[in-house]
């Protein structure tokens, strides 16, 4: 293996549960309690009960739980189940730096593996917390996206070297894993461009799956590519070459990642939360424009295209400026049902995001990823305005969730998916997660038999 995989090999492999602090710790419980949560929120919707379906077609072994579920599915097929169910809702934690994501989307393949290699609460905490930390530092290291690849890049590598860590390969084994799992599986962004399909939702879900795919390979004797970063056509050939920031041997990444309060994309938090400080200042009927300055990504992201302000689709509709501050004015909150075919084709929307101009304040860039601000403008009918600022939306690093925030979003999220008792039992066993010996006992918990697919 190449230097580079070489020294996140030797990471990965190098940090134990004693390594970690308190705090990273409590915040890893806090993160897994919320992605579980943004996967029983999406648990009904259609796309993720389909998904299940297709899950429980395969059979065999290793095998592992698909959420809710009394029978299991191949540890592939659960991953990508699952993974496919906790970004449904776009609700789940985010990093951002150079470029980001959904660091959370590791924790799908990281369950399968844990599950059928019966490790305990603390083995798992400690890959969550080494994919964390390779994800958000491979964010640091480079944007990918502005070389055309998708964040399933760095769930892939993240997930890759902890579901490695957690099924005990070797260090040969380990560096033919990330081979094997690189080089088949370079998302392409345009994913994340234009009328935004499925895809978005699944794309690191199926990065799971394939890191699932290629530890079992590695394990079983399947070698790949001895230079995968470092060689010809390698990763530095195809994204630049590029310096990997310090891995810490005390990791602290996954807790200064930011939780989000709306199922929108992260770069929108801030003028959801702008729209509502406004609504109850305005009538709604009197607004002649909504003029909205956000930082480069955020504008990029969810304010450049034309599908942004007629959007068909959920996924276009969650990567909406114009249609999330729209949606926020009308209805002074945003949920998984603000994003039905009613709502879609709300006419009043309409009128709002017709008067919506959505432009790059590069003031507001040069404070980004420090703070994620956004500042809103209101003009009326008869030429007065009003105006909001915000610096950086609740969930934020620097504006956190608290634990009683993430415990009360976990119990509206899980309302139509258990009952109250059945929710708190979840919450009580995930809090003392480092003293649960099978994360089998974790997955049990949340089966609903009579929803079990045939």
């Amino acid at each position: 293996m190449d230097k580079t995989t070489q020294k996140l090999v030797d990471y990965a492999m190098a940090v134990n549960f004693s390594d970690l602090s308190p705090v990273v710790v409590d915040a890893c419980k806090t993160r897994l309690i919320d992605t579980f949560g943004c996967a029983i929120g999406a648990y009904h919707a259609p796309l993720c009960k389909q998904t299940r379906e297709m899950a429980h077609r395969y059979t065999g072994t290793p095998a592992a739980s698909v959420l809710g579920c009394e029978t299991a599915s191949t540890a592939e097929m659960a991953a990508y189940a699952n993974g496919v169910m906790l970004r449904f809702l776009d609700l789940s934690d985010s990093y951002r730096v150079k470029s980001g994501g959904h660091p959370s989307d590791v924790i799908a393949g990281l369950l399968a593996v844990a599950e059928f290699s019966r490790a305990d609460g603390r083995s798992l905490i400690t890959a969550i917390v080494v994919a964390y930390e390779v994800y958000c530092a491979f964010c640091e290291a480079v944007d990918i996206n502005s070389k055309g690849w998708d964040q399933p890049v760095y769930s892939i590598l993240g997930t890759v070297l902890a579901a490695g860590k957690l099924l005990g390969l070797t260090r040969e084994q380990m560096g033919h894993a990330v081979s094997l799992a690189l080089a088949p599986n370079m998302a392409l962004h345009q994913t994340r461009r234009g009328e935004l399909s499925n895809w978005k939702n699944n794309a690191a879900a199926n990065a799971s799956r394939n890191a699932v795919f290629a530890v079992l390979l590695a394990r079983d004797g399947c070698t790949g590519p001895t230079a995968i970063f470092e060689g010809r056509a390698g990763v530095f050939d195809v994204v630049g070459r590029f310096d990997w920031p310090k891995l810490d041997p005390s990791p602290l990444r996954l807790s200064k990642t930011h939780l989000k309060s709306f199922p929108v994309n992260y770069h929108g938090q801030s003028a959801v939360w702008a729209a509502l400080q406004l609504r109850g200042k305005v009538q709604l009927e009197n607004i002649a424009k909504i003029h909205v300055e956000g930082y480069h990504s955020a504008v990029e992201e969810m304010g450049s295209d034309p599908a942004h302000w007629a959007p068909r689709t959920h996924e276009t509709a969650d990567h909406s400026i114009p249609y999330v501050v729209a949606t926020a004015l009308l209805d002074g909150e945003i949920t998984p049902t603000s994003f039905s075919e009613q709502q879609l084709h709300d006419p009043r929307k309409a009128r709002l995001m017709g008067v919506t101009t959505v432009v790059e304040d590069k003031a507001l860039t040069a404070k980004f990823p420090e703070s994620a601000p956004c500042r809103m403008t209101i003009t009326l009918a008869d030429g007065a305005t009003i105006q909001s600022y915000i610096q950086s939306p609740r969930g934020h690093a620097d504006n956190p969730l608290g634990e009683a925030e993430v415990e009360r979003k976990f119990m509206l999220l899980s309302r139509d998916y258990c009952d109250e008792a059945k929710s708190s039992k979840i919450l009580s066993t995930l809090f003392k997660l480092d003293g649960v010996r099978d994360v089998g006992e974790i997955m049990r918990l949340f089966v609903i038999p009579q929803d079990t697919p045939n």
